[in-house]
């Protein structure tokens, strides 16, 4: 799919619901994969279980996400009918970085060579084999995401040879929407969402937040508050490692 493509489509559902961009996008373009860690991954995946009889899924596993992020994974597998692919780190890569660095380097130095490792390279080996996959992005989640696209060329991880699509269907859609329809439809969450956690990554990295503090302020909360990004949604050529 071409930039001229992409802008069409992005124009046309601009204000379309997230199960009708989902419907369209998989009709377009079929090598496509649905990404899985969070709230609104799930409701993604539940809107497409409507469309399709087994949802293509991939998660990335880093290896320091909480039990109740693993037990999540297995009911949404109990749940729904998905063809969950798990990524894991590079063993010898993730090796040679904690034999260097041990397991908490990321509080003096930044976290951006972790993520690299434990979320980004596997991201890469995923997204080479598809031409689009799909986010639970939404614009109010952060300023870095405050002008996302709700499809859009994936910059960071597209070649000349191999352009990638990234599809983010609940880019218009607020929190309060995303919940609204976790509860009127029953979709699994994880349990630390009741216990103050309300954006959830890695547990060295993750915290719950107080009253009245933005959902991304509980991720990374030693480093600079606009930052807040793993490597996974960081356009091509921007400073640093960004989900």
């Amino acid at each position: 799919m071409n930039s001229i493509e992409i802008a069409r489509l992005n124009s046309e559902l601009q204000s379309s619901h997230p199960k009708d961009i989902l419907a369209a996008i998989f009709e377009a373009i079929p090598r496509c994969a649905l990404s899985f860690s969070g709230a609104e991954d799930v409701a993604l995946i539940d809107m497409a279980s409507k469309l399709m009889d087994v949802v293509p899924v991939f998660s990335l596993d880093t290896g320091r996400l909480h039990p109740e992020t693993y037990q999540l994974m297995q009911r949404v597998r109990d749940s729904y009918a998905i063809d969950h692919e798990v990524f894991l780190p590079d063993t010898a890569a993730l090796q040679a970085f904690v034999t260097k660095k041990g397991l908490y380097s990321f509080y003096e130095d930044g976290h951006g060579e972790c993520c690299s490792i434990r979320k980004v390279e596997p991201l890469k080996r995923k997204l080479a084999t598809v031409d689009a996959w799909v986010t639970g992005q939404r614009r109010d989640q952060s300023p870095s995401r405050s002008e996302v696209a709700v499809i859009q060329l994936d910059e960071a991880f597209s070649s000349e040879a191999h352009p990638v699509v990234k599809v983010n269907p609940l880019a218009n859609w607020s929190s309060s929407q995303v919940w609204e329809y976790i509860r009127m439809f029953d979709v699994p969450f994880n349990d630390l969402h009741d216990r103050g956690y309300l954006s959830i990554g890695c547990e060295p990295c993750t915290k719950p937040v107080g009253p009245n503090q933005h959902e991304r302020e509980g991720r990374w909360w030693w480093e600079e508050a606009t930052i807040k990004e793993c490597g996974l949604h960081r356009p091509a050529g921007s400073e640093g490692d960004s989900d």
